[in-house]
């Protein structure tokens, strides 16, 4: 695996580096934003990691131009602030997942590998998680060997939650995913739909929960 790591704290860099490197995985770092999006350009890396409070330009601008040139390189966000309105905007912007700082270097390689599979099931136009897969280019799910009829909303709307899995998708995020609904689309017309995507979806051991006031979470169903 290659990985950029843009970390503007020495040590910390060198630290989770060092932790990179002992899986025998190359890493290159960055102390600046500015570089970024011409790296990510020219170079083949599997992963970015970014610090949002970077000196010049900071992580969120980073990522903002790093997703205007239609890179999909999945991105994993450093931060020593937990406020819920930054972590908002960077997943708005294009953040594949967050870590608070100070974090445990087997929790950073969890999540690492965890985008890194996301991804290249994405690449691979097949996304699964549980027992739940979805073919994206054919919009086509199943359920183990079963198939899992969908409806073209439903199917708007399932791969980005299986993408982000674990993570809140904001209600405007998914909004914007169903062809001919807008900011204006009630937010009973959304739980109608979401509440029969959860019925379609349970069978493969998932769980589909409303966060009241952000958004909607899919995730494994660890009771089953």
């Amino acid at each position: 695996m290659h990985i950029l790591l843009v970390e503007d704290d020495a040590p910390l860099a060198e630290s989770i580096s060092g932790v990179f490197e002992a899986q025998g995985w190359r890493v290159d770092v960055s102390p600046r934003g500015e570089p970024v999006p011409r790296s990510v350009h020219q170079d083949e890396y599997d992963l970015l990691i970014l610090d949002v409070g970077l000196p010049g330009i900071d992580g969120l601008e980073t990522l903002r131009q790093v997703r205007a040139q239609g890179s999909v390189l999945p991105v994993l966000m450093l931060t020593a602030r937990d406020g819920l309105d930054d972590r908002v905007h960077g997943l708005d912007i294009g953040a594949d997942d967050y870590m608070v700082k100070p974090f445990a270097p087997r929790e950073l390689l969890a999540r690492v590998r965890a985008l890194t599979r996301r991804h290249e099931n994405l690449r691979a136009g097949v996304l699964t998680l549980g027992a739940l897969r979805f073919d994206a280019a054919g919009r086509r799910a199943w359920i183990g060997d079963q198939p899992c009829r969908l409806s073209a909303r439903e199917s708007a709307l399932l791969p980005e939650l299986m993408r982000k899995a674990g993570l809140v998708v904001t209600r405007d995020q998914l909004v914007a995913l169903v062809p001919g609904w807008s900011g204006a689309t009630s937010s009973n017309a959304m739980e109608l739909l979401m509440s029969r995507l959860r019925a379609k979806i349970e069978p493969a051991g998932l769980r589909l929960r409303m966060i009241r006031g952000l958004g909607y979470l899919l995730e494994p169903d660890d009771a089953r």
